[in-house]
């Protein structure tokens, strides 16, 4: 399902990966209440740091992100004590485009994509209105 979050457009979207994480609701294929936890997560480089790989890891939740080449090379400087590299399934990471592809439909609303609106509240409910416009459209 779709979780998401307004932020100011200076804040980096690496910082808000929890609270995203947190408003995920999975729906259940019978009944019952949707699940909190997802199968997996793909996320690009920027989402390559030790917060975001713990918090991944306390919860039991796959993921594949990609290194970034500045922390490789200080896990090999470290030699045995930088740990071994974090796992990478390129097949899965391909199938992240669906999510760039979701943003960029998003983005050809115009009210979207220049935020017209001053407060948080009313652009989530554009975001929102323009979401179900895709949806439906689908």
């Amino acid at each position: 399902m779709l979780s998401l979050v307004i932020t100011p457009g200076q804040c980096a979207d690496c910082t808000q990966f929890e609270a995203v994480m947190e408003g995920i609701r999975v729906p259940r294929l019978t009944c019952g209440r949707p699940r909190t936890k997802p199968d997996s997560v793909s996320a690009d480089k920027g989402y390559s740091n030790r917060r975001t790989r713990r918090y991944l890891r306390r919860r039991g939740i796959r993921h594949v992100i990609p290194e970034k080449a500045d922390q490789a090379a200080g896990r090999i400087r470290r030699g045995r004590a930088g740990g071994r590299p974090p796992g990478f399934d390129k097949d899965r990471y391909k199938k992240r485009n669906t999510v760039e592809r979701a943003i960029n439909k998003l983005k050809t609303f115009r009210a979207v994509a220049t935020r017209f609106d001053k407060r948080g509240y009313i652009y989530l409910g554009t975001v929102t209105a323009a979401a179900l416009v895709i949806w439906l459209r689908s």
